[in-house]
């Protein structure tokens, strides 16, 4: 007998659906960080539907796209040159296979078979296939999920991008413990979205190490970058730069020329709306302290 349990979420005012038709993959123990976006019906704005099967097989087929690193695991991306489906083999940081993804060009219509046994490693599978799947699901949404460490102080949400290990989370920490009325949005992967010409970030149920799953919202105050130095000054960076700063931290797909056009305009209006900073930095309270002066917003500003 075919098991159908069927989960709805909305992430950033985009819903996602997500069927199993696997007995032993109930959504809501195998990816917990789902639960403050569960919703009860979806809306209008249907991302992307994806069932979960235990019959999904490679087709070897496909054209191999390339193989990747992400930091935690690692991708193998394939494509239907004819149809214009993606394929991805997702392994965890031993190359053990943790889940296959099966895309339509569009994203909006998905099927994965999560491939390992160990609970920890199906949370692993599931929430990188639902990354995945969310970042080129929503980029025809003018929404990019961005690596980064982000704060919210009143209506304002403050977003700090840079390489692993620069610093980010660190000034994230710095901000929390001494600029008052501060609290941790997300801190590893939030949203950025552009609705009515204005840029919003909101809270993701990715964050990395840190567990803040927050189903909110705020208008993005600032983008900053993180940068190693011997004292503390902020830069406002021109627009050039500040487009070169932001598209590394975007989650895309330089291959596939409709998604990847999605995400240049997307970016090219976060440049044009948001002040977009560098901060050379220490990583003391000081650098907290000069950037929240610079780059801090008011409800009325």
């Amino acid at each position: 007998m075919e098991i159908n349990r069927t989960y709805r979420y909305r992430i950033a005012d985009l819903d996602v659906v997500i069927c199993s038709l696997v007995p032993e993959i109930d959504v809501r123990e195998t990816a917990p960080s789902l639960q403050p976006f569960e919703c009860e019906t979806t809306g209008d704005n249907r991302l992307f539907t994806l069932t979960i099967e235990d019959s999904l097989e490679a087709d070897d087929t496909f054209r191999e796209i390339g193989d990747f690193d992400t930091g935690n695991g690692h991708i193998k991306v394939d494509k239907d040159d004819a149809t214009g489906c993606y394929q991805f083999l997702i392994r965890d940081i031993s190359e053990k296979p943790a889940a296959l993804l099966r895309a339509n060009a569009d994203f909006t219509d998905c099927r994965c078979s999560i491939v390992c046994q160990k609970k920890v490693l199906q949370t692993f599978a599931l929430n990188n296939t639902l990354m995945l799947t969310y970042a080129f699901a929503a980029a025809k949404h003018n929404a990019l999920l961005i690596h980064a460490s982000c704060v919210k102080q009143g209506e304002y949400a403050y977003a700090f991008i840079a390489k692993s290990g620069t610093g980010k989370s660190t000034q994230v920490s710095n901000w929390l413990k001494y600029i008052p009325d501060t609290e941790l949005l997300n801190d590893d992967n939030p949203i950025v979205r552009i609705i009515d010409g204005e840029a919003f970030i909101y809270g993701s149920p990715w964050s990395g190490k840190t567990p803040c799953y927050r189903n909110i919202k705020a208008r993005l105050g600032a983008l900053t970058r993180i940068v190693r130095d011997k004292t503390n000054f902020v830069v406002k960076e021109s627009p050039a730069s500040s487009f070169a700063s932001v598209l590394p931290s975007c989650s895309t797909m330089k291959w596939d020329s409709v998604i990847y056009n999605h995400v240049l305009d997307t970016i090219s209006s976060i440049v044009s709306t948001t002040g977009i900073y560098s901060l050379h930095c220490l990583p003391d309270r000081e650098s907290a302290e000069v950037c929240s002066k610079a780059i801090a917003k008011t409800s009325n500003a």
